[in-house]
């Protein structure tokens, strides 16, 4: 199978086990689902001057915010494909590195590539997660550089 569309399989699968960690976390700590993504959209639309989508949710109909809702969540889908993707091209040359600290910088890039954006637009501080915080952006991301390596490098056998 070619290297991309292993690491896409695999980004997929381990975007997958991202998300049902992160339901758990829900389930667990009967929290919502964040908002975050929704809002980081709406500061990007309004950055392009895409007026609809930009609309404060005060002033937003129920449609506009499933839309950046949608959007948000399909954004996170692209990071996590492309991700595994990365790691499906890159894989060969690691083939000697360990499978825990590959998953451990997957993982890593994964949560970087989630966050960064959010800190860049103020809409988060990870200085401020305290660890209940920092463990449930840490162990979503864990699974998923954990599932996206073994996959892609089952796949490879």
């Amino acid at each position: 199978m070619n290297r991309l569309v292993s690491g896409a399989v695999a980004g997929a699968a381990g975007t997958l086990a991202l998300d049902i960690a992160g339901y758990l976390d829900m389930v667990a700590r009967g929290r919502s689902a964040s908002n975050l993504p929704a809002e980081l959209i709406r500061r990007l639309a309004e950055d392009a001057g895409l007026e609809q989508l930009s609309t404060p949710d005060d002033k937003s109909d129920d449609a506009t915010k499933n839309r950046r809702s949608a959007l948000g969540a399909l954004s996170g889908y692209s990071v996590g494909i492309s991700i595994g993707m990365l790691y499906g091209a890159a894989s060969p040359l690691l083939t000697r590195v360990p499978l825990l600290v590959k998953a451990i910088v997957v993982g890593g890039l994964a949560m970087a590539a989630a966050d960064l954006p959010l800190t860049t637009f103020d809409l988060t501080d990870p200085r401020t997660w305290g660890t209940v915080g920092w463990l449930s952006d840490i162990i979503p991301h864990a699974a998923y550089g954990l599932i996206t390596v073994s996959v892609v490098d089952n796949i490879s056998k």
